[in-house]
């Protein structure tokens, strides 16, 4: 059946006119996909009429690939070759995995996380690929027509390496990425634009394997994003990890097969999804040894064994919150996301830390995608029911390069809006340098060991000049999806070379989470080591400047006395580098700018005196 469309002259958009654009969720437990019709966004339905797409794959011995129920319900039975969780893969290498992840999976030695399937090797970027290959076959059977692109969720705190390998994914899968959006953002836009909310919102996002907090401000037509944190390896996940635990010693189970590890991991989770609605789980379970496990879960006990990483989620919003200028009073209203957040431990601890029942009247799993494709909608193209408006997002750690002593110049702090680029000049060290290395870090420390290191370029070919001469412009451009693009130009002869920063792993998983509170915490002994360090730089750069000085230096310029003295002067101030002492350094730094006063102003003479050598006053006239 064709629906006739009746316009104003003039503004009719013809069916060809509107382009199919899609917003995905592609999350650790379940994945979904959204598009808007008729002005409004609705999660996409398979054949079934089912909306969550579990995502798992599995890799079969005849080249075929199963995606969502048929290949959850194989876990048990075929472990190696059933990958589920994958998204908490994405961008880490082999040492960032924890126990139980490298005793699910058959790993192999690589560039990253390799697994070793009947198929063949196969990385987790590939692994994505084969969910959201499925989510595209799904959409455009619904929609009837090839899409246009996609609008794909991320949680806020991925790194670069993370966010690089799922715009990898994506297009592995055929599907064009209009944008990388972080995950509470997306929830905020479908929560926002459905209900109209105006004001200062939290969003509380606990998925599968992820953690993230945003603070966002929301007026009629903008989304500005204020601050946000979070925890990449943090979600459902670890609940289900600690009740699988528990029911291995409640059991007395020994050494876990990987087929009894994946089937006990999933007796964990279905009992920890019937304690959000019940006071008692039953485990049941038989093993590939043939015992059994039978055990009584109760709610008060789950609570029991999630109450430190609940606790984890609340230092996160505590530093959001302090990163944002806001106090709890500041927040009109805290919005769940994730299928986590339907634990009552969890919502009762949201509650009582921000005094007020947090927000519950949006689908936890679906609202991230609703807002997805709200924003897919737009960036394609197509007119929106809810009108025109902005969406500003941020950066969550600060990006800088190293400079000398093994210091963090933040070049784009932390929170700063996307998408951003900030330049800043530099300058070489040595008299003829020509060229210069540059050392791209992330982090919130001052020195380059306590930051992450993400990318190594060289500028070659600078004009040799005097020390301090050469003007080297670094810009640092973050696009909209989070990734990173590094230039660096010498003013003078255009001189230059670029970096897209597309680190091989991700942040290792306690180092995201204790950036920012190691910032706070090392604050004061940070300030005082990049002290001593500048002063370090600055007294090495006066030593070699005297040194190329007396170089040159002929010998009735100075007397023996003053020889003497400079000669004391420099020992001094190398005494006192050598010592890491700041006082000294600085008192040895002005007594040697002191002492080589005279042997600069009389080389000045000199220099003044050759160049007037042999010219009268008609020559300047």
């Amino acid at each position: 059946m064709a629906l006739l469309s009746i316009a104003e002259p003039g503004q009719s958009q013809a069916p060809h006119q509107h382009r199919l654009a899609v917003g995905i969720d592609l999350g650790t437990t379940n994945s979904l996909i959204a598009a808007v019709r008729d002005g409004s966004p609705v999660v996409l339905r398979d054949e079934d009429g089912l909306r969550l797409l579990p995502s798992v794959v599995r890799y079969l011995d005849d080249g075929r690939v199963e995606v969502g129920i048929a290949a959850k319900e194989a876990q048990a039975a075929d472990p190696f070759n059933t990958i589920a969780s994958v998204k908490r893969l994405m961008g880490r290498g082999i040492a960032d995995l924890t126990g139980s992840q490298r005793r699910a999976h058959r790993l192999r030695d690589g560039q990253g996380v390799i697994l070793d399937t009947v198929a063949g090797p196969r990385g987790p970027v590939e692994v994505s690929a084969e969910i959201l290959k499925a989510l595209k076959v799904r959409a455009e059977g619904f929609l009837g027509g090839e899409l246009v692109g996609a609008v794909i969720t991320v949680p806020a705190y991925f790194d670069d390496a993370q966010r690089q390998a799922t715009k990898d994914a994506a297009r592995i899968a055929g599907l064009n990425v209009l944008r990388l959006l972080n995950e509470p953002t997306a929830a905020a836009i479908a929560y926002g634009l459905e209900r109209a909310s105006e004001g200062v919102y939290a969003v509380y996002d606990l998925g599968g394997g992820t953690f993230d907090f945003s603070v966002l401000r929301l007026t009629r037509g903008l989304f500005e994003v204020l601050a946000v944190n979070g925890d990449s390896a943090l979600g459902g996940d670890d609940f289900d990890a600690a009740v699988l635990d528990w029911i291995a010693i409640q059991a007395n189970v020994g050494e876990i097969a990987a087929q009894d590890h994946r089937l006990l991991l999933q007796e964990a989770r279905r009992a920890k999804e019937c304690l959000s609605f019940h006071e008692e789980a039953e485990v049941f379970a038989r093993l590939s040894s043939g015992s059994r496990v039978a055990v009584t879960l109760t709610r008060d006990k789950l609570e029991g064994l999630g109450a430190a990483l609940v606790e984890r989620t609340l230092g996160s919003m505590r530093k959001a919150l302090r990163d944002a200028a806001l106090s709890v009073e500041d927040i009109q209203g805290i919005v769940l996301v994730g299928g986590a957040t339907r634990m009552p431990a969890v919502r009762r601890a949201v509650a009582a830390y921000f005094k007020r029942e947090p927000l519950t009247d949006l689908d936890p799993d679906q609202a991230v995608a609703l807002g997805a494709a709200i924003q897919a909608n737009a960036l394609a193209g197509n007119r929106s029911a809810a009108g025109d408006w902005l969406l500003l997002d941020v950066t969550p750690l600060s990006l800088g390069l190293e400079t000398m002593g093994g210091l963090t110049e933040r070049i784009i702090p932390r929170n700063s809006t996307l998408p951003v680029a900030r330049g800043q000049d530099f300058t070489t060290f040595k008299d003829g340098q020509t060229a210069m290395s540059l050392h791209v870090l992330q982090g919130e420390r001052e020195r380059i060991a306590d930051c992450r290191s993400l990318a190594r370029f060289e500028l070659r070919g600078i004009p040799p000049m005097a020390a301090g001469a050469a003007r080297i412009r670094v810009t640092f451009q973050v696009d909209a999806d989070g990734l990173l693009q590094v230039s660096a130009r010498e003013q003078s002869s255009g001189i230059e070379a670029q970096v897209a920063v597309k680190p091989s792993y991700g942040l290792r998983e306690e180092e995201i989470a204790s950036m920012l509170e190691d910032s706070h915490r090392h604050a004061a002994v940070d300030a005082a080591a990049r002290s001593l360090q500048e002063k370090i730089v600055e007294g090495r750069r006066l030593l070699e400047a005297v040194d190329s000085a007396l170089v040159g230096c002929e010998e009735s310029w100075l007397t023996i006395d003053e020889r003497t003295s400079l000669q004391t002067g420099i020992a001094s101030l190398r005494t006192a580098i050598g010592q890491e002492n700041a006082t000294a350094i600085r008192s040895a730094a002005e007594e040697l700018d002191r002492l080589s006063a005279p042997l600069a102003a009389r080389r000045m003479d000199e220099a003044i005196r050759r160049s007037l050598t042999g010219r009268t006053l008609a020559d300047f006239a």
